[in-house]
């Protein structure tokens, strides 16, 4: 059974990170091919995953889905969470997809795992140990090959592009710091759910959404239903069952299909191309977010 179990585990986190990846390049495809606005993008995106998601975990949690409201401590942090953690990281990321590409905003996104070492490093008032170092070097190199493809005087990647990838990762910081003790009291599925439809109320009246004027065809709407089923619904669903399965740790590894995924559904798929320096770079970003999953080694020899 638990071999069974590992086994599920494994294929759901890596099928999480791959319907992640490939929903990225539809992304991609609909800014390039069909000019549609990664504004309207992520609000359709978050609006209608959020309720997918929220309808479902009021099947499974039904006294969590109306209770977070009556503590008003986690509702607090819920709306902090939806406002200043999903929503930019939703809007950041596809904004560096529009910039670049969905390989490229998908690694830039990782770096958000380097800003949470720094942050728990500062709070803990302590140096980063050998692992961590490393983990921060090759960090500091992949955004440098990326970005200039080792030119110390000229930059390769869009400034636009570097900058949403940098914003995307700040965002995924704030997301994984925000939730705090929240994703401890209530299931993520209730939390990502209210977080997803608050973000995008929020950023539909902000960017006053219905304004824009999209006629979409069949192609178009297959491409966002796929956005919105597999690349979020079904791909957030695979993988808390992988990490139901196997832990944080290992899911996050597994996870790491995401990059690889999108790179390689952008070059087959939209032909993309990536320089030698692009590739160097995002293997070193993916190291960088396999090292930090890791487990320290005291930990392992305790288990």
């Amino acid at each position: 059974m638990n071999g069974q179990k590992t086994l599920r585990g494994t294929v759901c986190a890596i099928l999480g990170g791959v319907c992640w990846g490939v929903s990225g390049t539809v992304g991609q495809y609909l800014f390039t091919q069909k000019g549609i606005d990664s504004g309207w993008l992520t609000v359709v995106r978050m609006l209608c995953a959020g309720a997918i998601l929220l309808a479902a975990a009021a099947l499974r949690y039904p006294r969590e889905v109306s209770g977070i409201w009556r503590d008003k401590k986690a509702a607090r942090r819920l709306i902090l969470f939806a406002l200043f953690g999903i929503l930019p990281c939703q809007y950041a990321y596809l904004e560096a997809i529009r910039c670049s590409n969905s390989a490229t905003a998908t690694v830039l996104q990782y770096l958000g795992q380097a800003l949470v070492l720094f942050w728990a490093c500062l709070k803990g008032r302590r140096l980063p140990c050998g692992k961590e170092s490393l983990a921060l070097v090759l960090a500091l190199g992949g955004v440098f090959l990326l970005s200039t493809h080792g030119s110390f005087t000229a930059l390769y990647l869009a400034p636009g592009a570097l900058f949403w990838g940098m914003m995307a990762a700040l965002a995924l910081f704030l997301y994984t710091t925000l939730p705090g003790k929240l994703l401890e009291t209530y299931p993520a599925p209730v939390c990502t759910g209210y977080g997803m439809l608050l973000g995008g109320i929020a950023l539909c009246l902000l960017l006053r959404a219905w304004t824009y004027e999209v006629t979409p065809d069949f192609v178009t709407v297959l491409g966002v239903a796929e956005i919105v089923l597999v690349g979020t619904a079904a791909a957030f669903t695979l993988y808390l069952q992988g990490v139901s399965d196997l832990g944080g740790v290992k899911a996050s590894l597994f996870a790491c299909s995401e990059p690889v995924s999108a790179a390689l559904c952008a070059g087959l798929w939209l032909k993309t191309r990536f320089a030698v320096e692009d590739i160097a770079g995002m293997v070193m970003i993916i190291l960088m977010a396999a090292l930090l999953a890791l487990p320290e080694k005291k930990k392992e020899a305790l288990r």
